[in-house]
């Protein structure tokens, strides 16, 4: 047989998940994941909409992926058990499933590919299971890992198509009718697709009316994770944050004065990257700015231009001096600066006055205001996106 057969997801066999399987999931699952808060957000008032979080990150591996998991896990045949687990992941499934088997006393093997992030990897160990590391990707680790589990005979758990991990997933679709019965949309991430399946199966059960979306361009991710943190106090992944980006990024004008769910999935985020993720945020939206500029190089040059953005009430973040591949005179120095503003407005502000007191100096290309910058940017991948309409 093919090594990559899976019995669960098998397209000759399609399973069909209702939602009887989601609710008996939730009941079984009680005790085991956490029903976490669905709380209004402040960024309520920016979006023009009633904007509820649904805190999936406070899972106690840090993400929704732990409520498949466990439901499957708790479905398992005594022989299954014995046999133990296997799957392959980058991250948040193959932690979870680690945490879970480990505290069901299930045998359990991840496999993740040789250059999966050292963090993440020490997570799973930290929850009892020690990754296997194997080939340079996760369709090489996935082969890896479901010709084991044939020769083992151990449970190979798909986190994105195993029907007990898409009922699993639908619990929280479920908590988030009880908390928000009134709401008028639910905004899914999507990756593998398990959550916003679970997700549609039970919330258009209950409330038909009820419309799912999520699609969006990636540049808005880091401006989300931004807002979110400054806003709202949350530390989420950049998977996580995808909701708030398609909010942000206006494609869905229709909700405007809605009552809206964002699913906030999960918060395993590596400080490095939030640290980018934050720059980028803040480069997006103008905050953080980078210009060329020639500036005398003899005592006080470099002082003038200092206390020039001083007065501005700018910040210099970072200052290279260039001094070997400058044209003109050899009494001068470009500064290639990065400098921190308020926003678009006070970065025109800095321009106007570089431009009036220095000859020689390069910005990058930028408009509009602090509400909405000029950029140009190519279609996100919705069908006939909102935002490219004309």
């Amino acid at each position: 047989k093919d090594p990559e057969f899976d019995p669960y997801c098998d397209p000759a066999n399609p399973r069909k998940i209702k939602y009887d399987d989601v609710l008996a999931a939730s009941r079984r699952c009680v005790g085991c994941v956490v029903k976490t808060p669905c709380v209004k957000g402040h960024m309520s008032e920016t979006l023009g909409m009633e904007l509820y979080f649904k805190q999936e990150f406070l899972q106690y591996t840090g993400s929704f992926k732990e409520r498949g998991v466990c439901n499957t896990l708790l479905l398992l045949s005594d022989d299954q058990k014995r046999n133990g687990v296997i799957t392959a992941s980058t991250g948040n499934h193959g932690m979870a499933l680690s945490y879970h088997a480990a505290r069901l006393g299930i045998p359990c093997v991840v496999v993740m590919p040789q250059r999966t992030p050292l963090t993440k990897i020490s997570k799973c160990t930290s929850f009892g299971v020690k990754p296997l590391l194997h080939g340079s990707s996760i369709a090489d680790a996935k082969l890896y890992a479901m010709t084991m589990s044939k020769e083992k005979k151990m449970v190979y758990v798909n986190g994105y198509d195993h029907p007990n991990v898409v009922e699993g997933q639908g619990t929280t679709g479920l908590e988030i009718m009880e908390q928000v019965p009134d709401a008028d949309a639910i905004v899914v991430p999507v990756g593998g697709g398990s959550l916003i399946c679970g997700v549609g199966v039970c919330a258009k059960y209950i409330k038909p009316s009820i419309e799912i979306y999520v699609v969006v361009k990636e540049d808005w991710v880091a401006r989300a994770v931004m807002h979110i943190v400054e806003q709202e106090r949350f530390v989420v992944e950049g998977a996580g944050a995808t909701g708030v980006a398609a909010l942000m990024a206006g494609l869905f004008p229709n909700l405007k004065g809605k009552k809206v769910v964002c699913i906030l999935t999960g918060g395993n985020i590596d400080t490095t990257i939030l640290a980018r993720a934050l720059e980028r945020g803040m480069a997006a939206e103008g905050r953080l700015v980078k210009f060329k500029v020639t500036v005398s190089d003899r005592p006080g040059g470099m002082a003038e231009l200092c206390n020039l953005m001083a007065t501005c009430g700018v910040t210099l973040r970072d200052c290279i001096p260039e001094r070997a591949w400058v044209k003109g005179d050899v009494y001068s120095v470009e500064l290639k600066i990065i400098a921190e503003t308020r926003g678009w407005d006070h970065t025109k502000e800095l321009m106007e006055m570089v431009k009036k007191s220095y000859k020689e100096c390069f910005f990058q290309e930028i408009g509009g205001s602090s509400e909405k910058p000029i950029v140009r940017r190519g279609p996100c991948l919705a069908p006939n996106p909102i935002c490219m309409q004309k």
